[in-house]
């Protein structure tokens, strides 16, 4: 199973973002991203922004993570 999960850009780097995942922290490839910004909402997998996504879908997304245990 794949899963993307869904953070918040905080900080850019270049090519890199520190991304918020409800609290903890992660890096992340940002260049698959166009014109990605501190404050967008992305869908990260195995380390790569792989989409931008609205703010109500990404805090539903992770809600519906966190309540399945996963």
């Amino acid at each position: 199973m794949c899963l993307a999960v869904p953070g918040k850009i905080v900080e850019i780097n270049g090519e890199k973002a520190l991304v918020d995942f409800g609290g903890v922290k992660r890096e992340a490839d940002i260049s698959l991203l166009e014109a990605p910004k501190v404050g967008d909402f992305v869908l990260v997998h195995v380390g790569f922004a792989i989409q931008k996504v609205d703010e109500t879908k990404a805090k539903d997304s992770y809600s519906a993570i966190l309540e399945s245990g996963v």
